[in-house]
Parts: C-alpha cells; sequence; structure tokens
C-alpha cells in the first residue's frame, strides 16, 4: 500500500492547534514510501528496528531527522550514535550512560525520552515513577545525552476514559519532573504520547510528539 496522502494532511491539520509534531513510523516500510513523504515535506521518522534504520538512513537525505522509538539494547547503541536525532524508549540508567558514552565518541550530544509505564499490560515496557525518580537523581553527570521529556504507551483497550487517564497523569508526572529537575530548562518539554489509535486524546492530554504508522503507510506486512 502506498502512502495515504490524505490522512497525512488530516494529521498534521490536527496537530496544528497543539503545535504537536509527527513522527511519521516507517518501520518494515520501503525507502520509497519513506521518500514520498519526504518530498510532501515530512522530516522525522520513526524506526524501532536497529540494522533497518542504519540501512534507510544511508539511503536518505541528511536533513532526516531520525528517531529510534523501539525497545533499544545496549549493544546496539553504537550502530545509531553517529547520527539519531532522538531515542524514544530509555527506561533504564544503563542504556542512558550508553547512549552518553557513544554520544560523545562522535562529539554529538542525543536528544532522550525516559519511558514511564502508564499501562495495565505488563509486557510493555518502561519505569516507574518512583524508579524514574531516581534516574534522574543519577543521570545528571551524562554529558552526552539532553534529556529532553517523556514518552509513554497507553494500555491497548477501547476504553477512551482509561487511555486519557493514562496520559493525563503522565502529563500531570511530566510538570513535576520539570519543575524539580529542569526548571527553566528549555530543552525539557517533549511528551511523546499517542499512536494512529488514540493521538487526538493524546493531543489532548498535553502531547507534542505522536507516533503514527498505519494511517499513513498502511498496515504493516510481518511476514
Amino acid at each position: 500500500m502506498a502512502v495515504n496522502f490524505n490522512n497525512y494532511r488530516q494529521v498534521l491539520q490536527q496537530l496544528e492547534p497543539y503545535k504537536a509534531k509527527l513522527v511519521a513510523v516507517s518501520k518494515t516500510k520501503p525507502v520509497e514510501d519513506i521518500r514520498d513523504l519526504y518530498a510532501e515535506g515530512q522530516r522525522i521518522f520513526g524506526e524501532n528496528y536497529v540494522q533497518e534504520l542504519v540501512d534507510k538512513a544511508g539511503q536518505l537525505p541528511q536533513d532526516v531527522q531520525w528517531h529510534f522509538i523501539g525497545h533499544l539494547q545496549s549493544n546496539k547503541v553504537k550502530y545509531i550514535a553517529p547520527f539519531v536525532g532522538m531515542i524514544h524508549g530509555v527506561d533504564s540508567l544503563k542504556l542512558l550512560a550508553e547512549i552518553s558514552k557513544q554520544a560523545l565518541k562522535h562529539h554529538r550530544v542525543i536528544d532522550c525520552l525516559l519511558q514511564v509505564h502508564i499501562a495495565t499490560e505488563e509486557t510493555k515496557f518502561g519505569l516507574s515513577e518512583t524508579e524514574l525518580f531516581q534516574l534522574l537523581e543519577q543521570a545528571g553527570s551524562l554529558a552526552g545525552v539532553r534529556i529532553a521529556g517523556l514518552m509513554g504507551m497507553a494500555s491497548n483497550t477501547d476504553d477512551e476514559t482509561q487511555v486519557r487517564r493514562e496520559f493525563a497523569g503522565l502529563k500531570t508526572l511530566h510538570n513535576a519532573v520539570k519543575e524539580k529537575y529542569f526548571p527553566g530548562d528549555e530543552f525539557f518539554k517533549e511528551l511523546s504520547t499517542g499512536m494512529s489509535g488514540d493521538y487526538k486524546i493524546a493531543l489532548e492530554e498535553g502531547s507534542t510528539l505522536v507516533r503514527i504508522g498505519s494511517l499513513l503507510f498502511g498496515a504493516r506486512n510481518y511476514a
């Protein structure tokens, strides 16, 4: 399936009043589809797999802003550290320290979002609120990373009230973290919540980055 440009333009219209940004999730999709959206002006693309991201980055313009949005293993950081724009799912001090180490090797500072577990499913990754504050207490010496905000994935449910409650709770936590650790910091401003099925609720609850794939590129074929 080719890019759905009508959906793309509708999503941009939805984002405009909130001044939020679109991360076009291009995982498993061909380079040609990314080029098509690039030609429309889209610059931020999200990938879940390190090797796929490295391969695509080598074939596309250098002004693409690549966001890694999957679960990142520490031993894979070195492959994306030279060019990745933002890493969304940082859920441990060990991973944050490795990102900092690899970034400094390339004289870079990489923007990172700390992933908080807000869903009911135990299978989803993320820090508890206690773990988040523990990490923040220990992360100040890492010169190769910039903590730019928080990220979360809502429960996979049709209960919009629950989804809204989870997004709202993360926004409240974001505000608390900013007040305690980043007062006056212009960089700690991002809240990455919302995907194809729930991004409108996420926007209403403070999201600044929505991660949308299937609405733009169609369903994925993992075969």
